[in-house]
């Protein structure tokens, strides 16, 4: 019954979604209002239908209905209540059904808000957005049905992907999602306004809020997919330079370009087809990291092992590309920029090149996680493209751009003079190199620890001047200091909560320089009683107990953490599962301000008389984390809208 009913609600929705689609695109060609209005009735049917297929598919999870073959893969009895929740999208066919739903959200958002005010451009951007949501119903009709039918039905199922039992599994998925189908939004009114030829500033006043949805989502998604790894995977970092990790940090790199670049054109009527590119170079990359992910041509821990959409997603995106690049040659010469660039030294020059070296990132990201599929193809050899190579490449990248977050905001647009560079630059540069030198004489040796820090602290020098001079300015009109610096954030907003996110930026780039130069770590094998020492920390092993849980059996190591006093006792374990042939790790962890205990343990005897752990004490880490509040409350800031002009 669920399977026949779910199945049924997802061909009709299917068929909603082409007609919506076509009817929109009719009704914009010919101006007849009722085929739009029919288009929006069929949008919000098939809102409905994706909603309806979501909530039986949970309640299937929550009755361990295993008739469905897509439900008994992915619980089983022993599995609790909030994990069978978020199985519902930890595998392949709910992933798609998850994307759908947020697909339809959006398109259904996009009809309140635009349907009145955007009469040119919206009937085309919601025949692209019914367009690109029939692909994913033809997708989870197709290739990955999830309420296929399974016979005979078994009396239990697999269980869920033992490392997607973490809180991290409902936030994570859903975060990134949000941001990947945020990107759709831009997306259609670009190609709305490639349609109509109105490529001005219309079309980028009507999603410039839609794309930091999509770029803070996004970010919230990398920063929860972070530190997932970080306290689930056990290996002690948080970016490994993974092919998914990559395929989710590549349509951010160019997100965020374009939400510099759209500055330039607002401002001085510049960069209209790099904007158009940008956008299209978004979407399409997000379309290209769910083919990574689902097509099967790459092993991560992340990636889902079922293939069979692969080729449809890779037909789809080249659809997409082919369609969009005939639009942008098709208006070729109405990409004639009003403005032009008047110096080298000058805020667009500095934004241009901030958009230069974030495309240069992705690019490089692009090029190191393809490579070894096309080396496989090309030679028949797959060569490993590891974290050094991006580490390599994409370290000066990083660091000129954060060096870059602080000339940008304050350097004169046009032409900057050199009282404009004196007045705003000489403290920040000082205050940099004094950075550098006091790091310098705390012992610090490594020239890319020190060239971080003095770089962050510039930034942070750029924001305080401008702040302050801005504070300064509302306070002679008479203002006193409080609502006067709460006033730029309600009246400025772009740029004094742009300057947030910055903000949060610099304090991720300290934690990141941290974690990688003064992290240490070891792995040590001991006897109960005996204890191991590391960064002025002992750890004394205590023993092991086991312990049964609903759906897998664990054993608990006991560590006595110490500095001169006891500090507690860390208890990382094995979870064994029944349907995994090797052992889950459960990683124990004491975090901090200036450093994290971070705890692994290996192999152990039987009798618990010994156990060989990896410790670490990760320095900085915590500061990742902290960041990651800082920029995503600054981008949630810059949604809101600002008091002096509606948006």
């Amino acid at each position: 019954m669920t399977a026949d009913l779910g199945y049924g609600m997802t061909l009709i929705a299917l068929g909603l979604a082409v007609y919506g689609g076509v009817a929109a695109g009719a009704g914009a060609r010919t101006g007849r209002l009722a085929l739009i209005e029919s288009a929006q009735h069929a949008a919000l049917g098939v809102f409905v239908l994706v909603t309806s297929c979501f909530a039986l598919l949970t309640y299937a999870f929550l009755t361990f209905d295993f008739s469905v073959r897509y439900v008994a893969t992915n619980t089983n009895l022993g599995t609790p209540f909030y994990y069978r929740i978020t199985g519902v999208w930890g595998a392949l066919e709910g992933s798609i059904i998850l994307w759908s739903w947020m697909l339809a959200l959006y398109t259904i958002i996009l009809i309140v808000r635009h349907r009145v005010g955007a009469r040119e451009l919206y009937p085309w951007a919601l025949a692209t957005m019914l367009g690109i949501l029939a692909f994913f119903l033809l997708v989870m009709t197709v290739a990955a049905p999830p309420f296929q039918r399974q016979a005979p039905v078994p009396a239990d199922g697999r269980g869920l992907n033992p490392l997607l039992e973490d809180t991290g599994m409902i936030t994570h998925p859903v975060a990134l999602y949000l941001g990947f189908t945020g990107f759709t939004v831009p997306f259609a009114f670009a190609m709305a306004a490639l349609i109509t030829g109105r490529i001005g500033d219309t079309w980028l006043v009507l999603t410039r809020r839609w794309t930091i949805v999509a770029w803070y989502f996004l970010s919230l998604g990398l920063l929860i997919g972070g530190w997932w790894s970080y306290h689930v995977l056990g290996w002690g970092g948080y970016w490994a330079w993974d092919p998914v990790e990559n395929a989710a940090f590549m349509p951010w790199l160019t997100g965020t370009a374009f939400l510099h670049s759209v500055m330039i054109q607002e401002r001085r009527r510049m960069l209209r087809l790099w904007n158009i590119s940008l956008v299209i170079l978004t979407f399409g990359l997000t379309l290209f990291g769910t083919f990574l992910t689902r097509s099967g041509v790459i092993a991560s821990v992340h990636a889902f092992t079922q293939g069979s959409i692969g080729i449809l997603f890779l037909g789809f995106l080249a659809l997409v590309l082919l369609t969009a690049l005939g639009l942008v040659a098709w208006r070729w010469e109405t990409f004639r920029s009003e403005g032009e660039l008047d110096s080298v030294v000058s805020r667009e020059s500095a934004f241009l090149l901030n958009n230069v070296l974030l495309v240069a990132a992705a690019f490089t990201v692009f090029f190191g996680t393809v490579f070894p599929l096309l080396s496989e193809a090309v030679r028949g050899v797959k060569v490993s493209v590891g974290a050094p190579f991006f580490n390599q490449v994409n370290i000066p990248l990083f660091l000129s751009l954060v060096f870059l977050m602080g000339v940008g905001p304050l350097i004169a647009w046009r032409r900057a003079s050199l009282d404009n560079l004196k007045r705003n630059f000489l403290w920040p540069v000082a205050l940099g190199i004094a950075a550098a030198a006091a790091a310098f004489a705390l012992g610090v040796r490594s020239l890319l620890a020190a060239l971080t820090c003095a770089t962050t602290v510039f930034v942070a020098a750029t924001i305080a001047v401008d702040f302050t001079r801005a504070t300064r300015a509302r306070l002679r009109v008479g203002e006193s200091l409080l609502p006067a610096m709460g006033g730029l954030m309600l009246r400025h907003n772009r740029r004094y909560r742009g300057f947030v996110v910055h903000l949060g930026i610099l304090i991720i780039a300290l934690g990141v320089m941290g974690s990688h130069a003064w992290s240490v770590q070891t792995e040590t094998t001991l006897h109960r009683g005996e204890t191991a020492e590391l960064a002025g920390y002992r750890f004394r092993f205590d023993g092991l107990t086991a312990v049964e849980e609903s759906n897998h059996f664990k054993v608990v190591g006991a560590f006595t953490v110490s500095n001169g006093r006891v500090l507690g006792v860390l208890r990382p374990a094995k979870k064994f599962y029944p349907q995994e042939q090797a052992p889950i790790a459960y990683v124990d962890y004491r975090l901090g301000l200036r450093e994290d205990l971070y705890l692994v343990l290996g192999d152990f005897a039987r009798d618990g008389s010994q156990a060989t752990i990896k410790l670490q004490v990760n320095r900085l880490v915590s500061w990742i984390w902290i960041g990651g509040v800082v920029l995503t409350l600054g981008a949630l800031l810059a949604i809101l809208p600002e008091r002096h002009k509606s948006v």
